[in-house]
């Protein structure tokens, strides 16, 4: 049956190798286990729809089979009668009977096999959504401790980044300070040496008798003062 391996491919799929093709596990996986829901829906309608048809050729092999006995006593009761011919055609009606009972009984037996097969996979898709469903919060919490350790990531990167930026400002206020005092340095140089003797000369020359005061002296020698 066709819808048989459609259902076996859906029973065989492999979660793992899905979730690893995911972007995002946790909205992936939520969207596969609503498609898986949605596949279960359909499985549980054929599963009902192949056990019906279990339950309808199961029903007409005990018809088969009452009919075949029902046959079987007409016939016996003839005999007892001493009515050969009606047995004779009791019998006939038996037998035709039990050759339709064997198709029925191979309808019935693929009919059961179908719906057995029906049942387990039905079963193990319940049984893979219910796994699914206690595997999601794990996942979900994985993924949310993910994107948090990939925010610290990110952090600490900026924060080194920042460390290396502030080391960088470091060495430019070192390399200014010391251009300053280079600058100050060479100021210092170019300015001319003061001659202390000559600033001692003017000192004590500017002490000394002015010339009124020795014009004042001669004019007192003269006059006898």
């Amino acid at each position: 049956m066709a819808i048989l391996d459609r259902f076996n491919d859906i029973i065989k799929a492999n979660i793992n190798a899905v979730l690893d093709k995911m972007e995002d596990p946790s909205k992936m996986i939520d969207q596969y286990l609503r498609d898986m829901m949605e596949d279960l829906a359909e499985v549980k309608q054929s599963t009902a729809g192949v056990m019906a048809e279990e339950t309808r050729t199961k029903r007409l092999v005990d018809e088969n089979h009452a009919e075949v006995a029902r046959y079987a006593e007409l016939a016996k009761k003839a005999l007892l009668a001493k009515n050969d011919g009606d047995a004779r055609t009791f019998i006939a009606k038996k037998q035709e009977l039990e050759n339709a009972g064997a198709g029925l009984m191979t309808a019935y037996a693929t009919a059961h096999e179908n719906a057995l097969k029906m049942r387990q996979m039905h079963d193990k898709l319940v049984a893979d959504i219910e796994s699914l469903k206690a595997r999601r919060a794990m996942i979900h919490a994985k993924v949310a401790v993910a994107k948090t350790q990939q925010t610290l990531n990110q952090a600490s990167a900026s924060v080194g980044k920042t460390e290396s930026a502030m080391n960088a400002f470091g060495r430019m206020e070192e390399k200014a300070n010391r251009m300053l005092d280079e600058a100050n340095a060479m100021s210092e140089l170019n300015t001319a040496p003061v001659d202390e003797a000559k600033a001692l000369e003017e000192k004590y020359a500017s002490q000394g008798p002015s010339a009124v005061d020795d014009e004042l002296a001669k004019l007192k020698s003269e006059l006898g003062l």
